[in-house]
C-alpha cells in the first residue's frame, strides 16, 4: 500500500499546481494538512508558505498526532480504516495499519494509551500504544467525536455529537465512570491548565466548563456560532477557540475563562497550530480550502495557501 502511495505522490509533485502567501512563518518547519475530501495530505514549507508535496491517502484522513516520542505522525483515515504513519522530517509516508474508523485520536499523557473516537460506527477503542492492540472496544451512541485526558493518564474523556454528552472512560478497565449532557453537538475538547475540562458545543456558541470528577456542567462561555475546537497557546496563558459559524478564533484567558478577543478568521475555521514561537496561528479554512495564517499579535490575516477540499487535521513541525 505504501509503495502505491509513494508511486501517486510522485505524480501529483509534478501535476498539481501549488498556491503561496505573502507571508510564511520566518521558521524552518513541514506543516501537514488533511484535506479530507482529496484524500490527501498537502506538506506545507512553513518558511516559503507554499505547498511543496501531496501525499495520498486511502480515502477519508481528518485528524493527525504526533506519538509519544515524536519520532512520528499517526495520521487517522477515518473511511480508510487505517493509520498512515509519517515521516515528519522528511514528510514521507513510512507505514499503515488497519483499524476501525478513526475518526479522532490522542495518546495519553504518559504515551501508554491510544484513544480512538469513531464517529461513525459509534464507538471508544482504547489501544496500548507500543504495538497498537486493541484492549476495548465500547458502544458510544452517538458520533463519538473529540477526546482529552486526565493529567495521570487515568481517564479518557470523549464528546458524543449525536447525543450532546460527554463520557469519561477508565482506561485500564474500559468502565464508564459518568455519561453527562454538555450542549448542543459537542466537539472539541480541552483539559484547562487549572483542571476543568472545556467543551465547544458546536450547535451552540458556547463552550462548556466541566467538573472532570463528576461530569456537571460549572458555567458556559459564549465565544461564537459554531464554536468547534479548543487549543491552548504554546506559553499556556491563552486558549484559542475556533468558531466555524461565526468565522472567528476567540481568544480565552486560560485561568479565568474570560473572553479577551476574538481573531476575524474567515472560511469556517476548524483546526489550527501555532508557529514555535507562538507568533502566528495556522488555521484550517473547511469551506475556503485554504490554510490562513494569522499574525497574534495583531490579529492580521497574513497569508492564506490553497490546498486540497475540505482541509481539516493540521500540525506544524519545527526543523532545526
Amino acid at each position: 500500500m505504501i509503495a502505491r502511495r509513494t508511486l501517486l505522490a510522485t505524480a501529483l509533485a509534478t501535476a498539481l499546481p501549488v498556491g503561496s502567501t505573502r507571508a510564511g512563518s520566518g521558521q524552518a518547519g513541514n506543516v501537514f494538512v488533511l484535506d479530507s475530501r482529496d484524500a490527501m495530505v498537502s506538506v506545507i514549507d512553513a518558511a516559503r508558505g507554499e505547498v511543496v508535496k501531496r501525499i495520498p491517502t486511502l480515502r477519508e484522513p481528518h485528524h493527525l498526532v504526533y506519538t509519544p516520542d515524536r519520532s512520528e505522525i499517526v495520521l487517522g483515515d477515518s473511511v480508510g480504516n487505517e493509520f498512515l504513519f509519517l515521516d515528519p522530517a522528511r514528510a514521507e509516508a513510512t507505514r499503515s495499519l488497519r483499524v476501525s474508523n478513526p475518526y479522532h485520536l490522542m495518546f495519553s499523557p504518559d504515551g501508554t494509551w491510544l484513544t480512538v473516537a469513531s464517529l461513525r460506527r459509534h464507538q471508544i477503542d482504547l489501544y496500548r500504544a507500543e504495538g497498537y492492540a486493541l484492549v476495548h472496544r465500547l458502544a458510544a451512541p452517538r458520533m463519538p467525536s473529540h477526546i482529552a485526558w486526565s493529567p495521570d493518564s487515568r481517564v479518557t474523556y470523549v464528546t458524543l455529537q449525536g447525543s450532546n454528552d460527554l463520557v469519561a472512560v477508565e482506561a485500564e478497565t474500559g468502565r464508564i465512570l459518568w455519561r453527562k449532557p454538555t450542549g448542543d453537538t459537542p466537539a472539541g475538547i480541552l483539559r484547562a491548565p487549572s483542571g476543568e475540562l472545556l467543551v465547544a458545543n458546536m450547535g451552540e456558541e458556547t463552550v462548556s466548563v466541566i467538573d472532570p470528577e463528576s461530569g456537571e456542567t460549572m458555567r458556559r462561555i459564549r465565544t461564537g456560532a459554531g464554536a468547534h475546537n479548543i487549543f491552548p497557546a504554546p506559553d499556556g496563558q491563552v486558549l484559542f477557540v475556533t468558531n466555524r459559524v461565526a468565522g472567528t478564533i476567540s481568544i480565552l484567558d486560560a485561568g479565568r475563562f474570560a473572553v479577551l478577543g476574538a481573531y476575524s478568521a474567515p472560511g469556517a475555521p476548524d483546526c489550527l497550530d501555532l508557529s514555535p514561537d507562538g507568533r502566528q496561528i495556522w488555521f484550517t479554512q473547511r469551506v475556503g480550502n485554504r490554510v490562513g495564517v494569522l499574525e497574534v499579535e495583531t490579529g492580521a490575516l497574513v497569508g492564506q495557501i490553497r490546498v486540497g477540499r475540505s482541509p481539516h487535521g493540521i500540525l506544524f513541525h519545527a526543523l532545526a
